[in-house]
């Protein structure tokens, strides 16, 4: 048997009709829950933002949104490993990478000063369309992974996305604002009262989507909202 057990040789054809690689670079050295491996999630470059007020993401809301706490995990740009990493979770049925990223951001949240603050986490909603196609929701996916490290509860399927919007990636901010009117609305709101929450999304560029949802959440009794996403996109 050439010095193999059988479980090892059972392993390697298992992976070789099942290959699991990094959604990256493509190594196989990696752990089955995990999506990309270690060196490529060394290499996400972290922005530091959430010991920092008055950081990049926190301006994007100043006099938008009566927010405690904005930050971002990583930096966005195109051609980089953050858009791998993202695109392979939103289209290429990567759960686990999501899971792993929502750990990654996770252990950053819980280096931070207002860590103690929150009291639940809420992923930021995909329309039911949407969710039929992908298979889920990728805020799923990082609030449970962030729930997983830092034991703060999720509440999912409180915040729902009545409107399926157009991509946005092209449009403006004014475009983008006007375009996420009277989309969401929060369903049992009463669990809500009086708590710090957490949003929790994939993106922020203009934070369009994130104000409007942050509107509706600011309308209950004595809400807190903080705001928490994987990657912050640098302006051109």
């Amino acid at each position: 048997m050439s010095g193999y057990s059988f479980s090892e040789i059972i392993r390697g054809f298992i992976h070789l009709v099942f290959p699991h690689n990094c959604a990256c670079c493509g190594s196989d050295i990696l752990a089955p829950a995990n999506g990309i491996c270690a060196n490529c999630l060394h290499e996400l470059p972290e922005t530091g933002f959430l010991n920092y007020p008055g950081n990049a993401v926190e301006k994007i809301f100043w006099g938008r949104l009566d927010i405690n706490h904005a930050a971002a995990a990583a930096y966005f740009t195109k051609q980089s490993v953050v858009q791998q990493v993202l695109h392979h979770v939103k289209y290429k049925a990567g759960k686990e990478t999501g899971s792993q990223l929502g750990r990654w951001m996770g252990y950053r949240l819980k280096e931070c000063n207002w860590f103690n603050e929150i009291d639940c986490l809420l992923p930021m909603p995909l329309h039911k369309k949407r969710i039929q196609e992908r298979g889920y929701n990728q805020c799923d996916l990082l609030c449970e992974g962030i729930s997983s490290v830092t034991g703060i509860r999720q509440i999912p399927g409180l915040l729902i996305r009545r409107e399926a919007t157009n991509s946005q990636t092209k449009q403006h901010r004014t475009e983008r604002w006007m375009n996420m009117q009277g989309v969401f609305e929060v369903d049992s709101r009463n669990l809500l009262q009086n708590r710090h929450v957490l949003l929790v999304d994939d993106v922020v560029t203009t934070g369009a989507t994130l104000e409007a949802m942050g509107r509706e959440l600011l309308a209950i009794q004595g809400l807190k909202l903080s705001i928490y996403c994987f990657a912050y996109t640098l302006p051109l």
